[in-house]
This record gives C-alpha cells, sequence and structure tokens, in this order.
C-alpha cells in the first residue's frame, strides 16, 4: 500500500470521528484545482494534501560516522546519564526497566533504549476532524506546521508588540487557508491577554473552530495536557483516542542532559492516550552543546534515545518523533544565529540516525534571527527550510511565521513563508517521467529553430508548467512603478489582509461547539486567574 492510500484508508476510519462529516468546507485538495494552487502560490479556498516525497535524501555520514555517533551516544547514557528531575514515578519507572538509577539521574545500560523504542511506530497517521485534514507523519511523507511559541508578534500595521488571543486566532486562520501548510500547529503565539492557567483552553479551541487540520496540544503542565485530551474526545469520542491519534504534541529536552517535571508530566499524559510525542532537545550549540557538530550530534542522539524510549515504558505503541532543534550561536554576543552551515549539518545527520532508528523526523522550518521581514530573513529562512527538506524531514515546526529568533510571529513573514512552503512542495514532486512529461510530442512538432510558445504541448500545460509566486513580482520595471512599487512585505500585508477578510470558517457541529464551551467554562470557572 502507497504512503497516501495507507492515509486514505485510515483517515477513512477517521469518519467515525464526531467531528468529522462536513468539516471538509470549502475546496478539498484533488483535482485541477488543486494542481493549480501547488503552482500559484496557494489561495484561500483550495487544499493540498501533505507531500509524499518522490525524490531521495541528502546525507552528510556515512556508515563509519554514523556508527560512531551511536556508540558515543551509548557512551553517554551509560556512563554521563540523564537527568529526570523532580518526577518520582519515572524514576521508579525506569528502575523497573533495568536502569541504574542514582538519584535523579538514570544511567542506561547499552541497548535498553534501543529495545524499548522497537515498539514505537515508524509512521502514525494524525487524525484532523476533516478525514480529508489528516496527515501521515513518517516515511517519505512531510508536513508544514506553522510557527510555535512567540510571545511577540509583528502586525500588519508594523508594530512589535506583546501577542493576543485575536493575533493566535488570525494565525490559526491563515494556517488554515493556506494550501500547503498541512497542519494548524500548536503555541502560533502566546496570547498574553489571556490568564496562563486558562489560555491552553482558548488555543485548543481556536485550533478546533477555526481549522478542521490537525493540531498540536498544550505541555506547559501535566493538567493542560489532560485538558487537551478531554476537548479532543468532544470532537472525536472516547474511544477513537484511545486508539487513534489525533494529538502530536512537543516534548523539549532541558538540555544539556536533563528532561524535567513539566515535560515529562505531559509526555505522560500524551503516550497514556495514545497521542504522539515530538522529543527535541532544544540546542543552541556552543551554550547547551559542544561547538562541533559530531559533538552536538552525540548528545542529540543521546538526549533523544532516553526521552523517546520513555514513552514507551508509559505506554508501548505510543507514537514518537525524533526531534531535534539546532542553532549556532555567536561566539561574540552569544545571540543565536540562523541559516549558518553548522546546524544543517546537525540536521542532515540527525535525520539520518533517525532513519536507523525507525523513528519519524522533526527539524527546521523558515528561521531566521532578523527582526524585520527583510533580505536577512529571506536568506537564513531558505538555507534553513532548504537543508529542511533535503534532509527528508518528517514533520516541520515553524515552516511559516517565524521571527526574531522565535521571539515573534510576523503576517508579512507568515505569508512570504507559505510562497516558499509551495515552491517546495512542488519540487518534492520530482521530474514528472509521464509521455506529457517527456514532451517528445511537443520536440517533435517544433523541431530546430523554432520556439514552443504557441505548439500544442504548451497550450495543453501552460496553466499547470511552473509555480506562480504570490509574493513575487515578475513584470517590468515600468508596470512596477505603476502599480505602486511595492516591496515584498507590502505585497504580503496586503495579501494577508485580503486574506483575513475573506476567511469563513470550516463546519463544526453545534453539539461539539457547545460541549467545548461548557467544558472550557467549566475549568475557567474552577480557579482564579493567574498572569505569571
Amino acid at each position: 500500500m502507497s504512503d497516501s492510500a495507507a492515509v486514505d484508508q485510515e483517515a477513512a476510519g477517521g469518519r467515525r470521528g464526531r467531528g468529522a462529516g462536513r468539516g471538509a468546507g470549502r475546496g478539498a485538495g484533488g483535482g485541477a484545482a488543486a494542481r493549480r494552487a501547488a503552482r500559484s502560490g496557494g489561495g484561500p479556498g483550495t487544499q493540498l494534501t501533505y507531500i509524499t516525497r518522490k525524490m531521495g535524501v541528502y546525507e552528510v555520514l556515512d556508515e563509519e560516522g554514523l556508527a560512531l555517533i551511536e556508540k558515543n551516544a551509548d557512551t553517554v547514557l551509560e556512563e554521563t546519564g540523564i537527568i529526570f528531575r523532580d518526577d518520582a514515578e519515572a524514576l521508579e519507572m525506569w528502575k523497573q526497566a533495568g536502569a541504574d538509577v542514582r538519584g535523579e539521574r538514570v544511567h542506561f545500560p547499552k541497548g535498553l533504549c534501543r529495545s524499548l523504542l522497537k515498539s514505537a511506530p515508524s509512521t502514525y497517521v494524525q487524525h484532523a476532524r476533516n478525514p480529508e485534514r489528516s496527515v501521515q507523519i513518517g516515511g517519505k511523507a512531510t508536513v508544514f506546521a506553522p510557527v510555535y511559541g512567540p510571545p511577540f508578534v509583528r502586525d500588519l500595521d508594523g508594530n512589535r508588540r506583546y501577542a493576543t488571543i485575536e493575533d493566535f486566532r488570525n494565525f490559526v486562520k491563515l494556517a488554515y487557508m493556506a494550501p500547503s501548510i498541512h497542519h494548524s500547529g500548536g503555541t502560533v503565539c502566546e496570547p498574553v491577554d489571556v490568564p496562563v492557567n486558562k489560555r491552553h483552553l482558548d488555543m485548543v479551541y481556536s485550533h478546533i473552530r477555526y481549522s478542521d487540520k490537525p493540531f498540536m496540544g498544550s505541555v506547559t503542565a501535566p493538567e493542560r495536557a489532560e485538558d487537551t485530551v478531554a476537548m479532543a474526545k468532544i470532537v472525536f469520542g472516547d474511544d477513537f483516542v484511545e486508539n487513534n491519534t489525533v494529538l502530536t504534541s512537543l516534548i523539549n529536552a532541558n538540555s544539556p542532559m536533563v528532561f524535567d517535571e513539566t515535560m515529562l508530566g505531559a509526555a505522560k499524559v500524551y503516550a497514556r492516550h495514545n497521542q504522539a510525542c515530538i522529543v527535541t532537545p532544544f540546542i543552541l550549540a556552543g551554550a547547551m552543546s559542544p561547538v562541533t557538530v559530531a559533538g552536538t550530534l552525540t548528545q542529540v542522539l543521546a538526549e533523544v534515545l532516553a526521552g523517546a524510549s520513555f514513552t514507551q515504558l508509559v505506554r508501548p505503541g505510543a507514537p514518537v518523533l525524533f526531534g531535534t532543534f539546532a542553532s549556532s550561536i555567536s561566539m561574540q554576543s552569544g545571540a543565536p544565529t540562523f541559516g549558518t552551515p553548522e546546524p544543517s549539518l546537525v540536521s542532515y545527520g540527525a535525520a539520518q540516525l533517525a532513519r536507523r532508528l525507525g523513528l519519524p523526523f522533526r527539524t527546521g522550518g523558515s528561521l531566521c534571527a532578523s527582526k524585520v521581514p527583510d533580505a536577512q530573513a529571506a536568506y537564513e529562512s531558505a538555507n534553513t527550510l532548504n537543508s529542511t527538506v533535503l534532509a527528508g524531514t518528517n514533520f516541520v515546526l515553524h515552516a511559516a511565521g517565524w521571527l526574531e529568533g522565535g521571539l515573534a510571529s510576523c503576517y508579512e513573514k507568515f505569508m512570504m513563508d507559505i510562497d516558499q512552503l509551495g515552491m517546495q512542495q512542488k519540487f518534492c514532486e520530482g521530474v514528472d517521467l509521464s509521455e506529457n512529461g517527456q514532451a517528445m510530442d511537443a520536440i517533435r512538432q517544433v523541431g530546430p529553430g523554432s520556439h514552443y510558445l504557441g505548439c500544442d504541448h504548451t497550450q495543453a500545460n501552460f496553466q499547470t508548467a511552473f509555480y506562480r509566486s504570490s509574493i513575487a513580482d515578475n513584470n517590468s520595471y515600468e508596470q512596477w512603478l505603476a502599480e505602486g512599487e511595492k516591496t515584498a512585505p507590502q505585497r504580503a500585508n496586503q495579501l494577508a489582509r485580503h486574506w483575513l477578510e475573506s476567511y469563513e470558517a470550516p463546519f463544526l457541529d453545534p453539539g461539539i461547539d457547545d460541549g467545548l464551551k461548557d467544558f472550557m467554562a467549566r475549568k475557567k470557572e474552577s480557579m482564579p486567574d493567574a498572569f505569571t
């Protein structure tokens, strides 16, 4: 069975979920409209399925190099160990599994983590409430998800300010409308106008109400993860959630070599309910890992082996991803840097290590340190995104909207990034070797010394022949002047405003909506507001 066929089959099963049915909304992916969208930079109303890559991956390590890093990681796990902080249950689980637990530091006998990970699936389907939006994570699939985590936004009026719940909803809407965003993501920005202990409810609800794509859960406290699962069960039903995956959520290691009680608590909640965890060492190389690529890869592998295998102690067979977020730092200022060669090498190497473990892989995105959507932002994002795709990444977080080293979500950059994602989606289709792709009839018809503009093959293919950017200006200088001399960010600004004005929400069963609102109201009434 092909990768896409597997998702189609499982997605059909997902129609049993109570949030399915009429959630398809406008323009399900497929057919001529989808093909045009793939070549036009995308527009609201037509959705593309997740990418099934038809090309090979780029690899930077040979067998000897991979074996060396795996050996070094095993040594780190056995000799140095990993701290599981403030979680007596986790420490007891490791002790029962045969690890050497000394206080909060766990030392792992060689092969223990790899043995536990044999139960983890190499691919899984994350179901969306609209089955046509369900995605495969793993194998040859690549899924793009938006920016995650910034407390600030750069808005459409050019202001840098703290994010609000309105901004959060706007980014969910834009991600829903973007053809080459396959996943709604998680904390697309941090809505600081909502109490800290209650905002997770509004964020999860926004993903469900304003989109019908898959989404991520809250990880800032175990009880918030439980609330996420409870809300998912209102949408999909209890049994469906316990037997299928409807959430993929981010569990960061506190590098170097620590998992704290918050992340462990959330990981236990999600794994126990058969929901996916992305175990991700968050690395600023030189500060949180060695300055070398091989040293960073060694630490990343050790941390992932420990964290990912822990999910299998909680529930064998629960989906888990090999994650990495690796950036370098300026050795002069200590500030994070992006788009540089070394983190790309880490991403390539980590992808190889993930494939050897048989785990889906997460890294990269459209990362930059620039404060505005300028040339620096474009170059750094392109360098990061290209290596992400060529590495064969399965789940791409921060694919659109990231600015200022992850401190800000930017509307204009979001639109510029999704244009690039459309190009990557087309690129991953590879070379068309069908009869039409070979174009022999065109070559025969035109012959030497003529041109192809009017031949039958060109006339039949001109609408879909090449990718058409929604942001780039390819017109003459005179036409550009006549249209107002707009820059790429200005065109992106105009496009974002147009999309938000034309947004139409996907259908959500009123009974489900009422159930979600009632759950949120009861949870909010049960505790006082807290802003810290």
